[in-house]
């Protein structure tokens, strides 16, 4: 999956639906690991999260490109 994708005349690169598949999947781990109370042995939150959407996003792209 290279270049952009066509809807209706439309061009969408190809990384954009990458990075919503990232997004929803680390929305669920992030939604288990609250449940599981991980959290709370985490020093910041926030960055937690954002190197967990990178790490979910090149598993996305690895995937996608093999």
């Amino acid at each position: 999956m290279i270049g952009e994708v066509d809807i209706l005349g439309v061009f969408i690169p190809a990384l954009l639906w990458m990075m919503l598949i990232a997004y929803v999947i680390s929305l669920a781990v992030r939604k288990v690991l609250s449940h599981t109370r991980f959290y709370q042995y985490v020093w910041h939150r926030s960055i937690f999260d954002l190197g967990l959407y990178v790490i979910v996003l090149g598993i996305v792209v690895s995937l996608t490109h093999r």
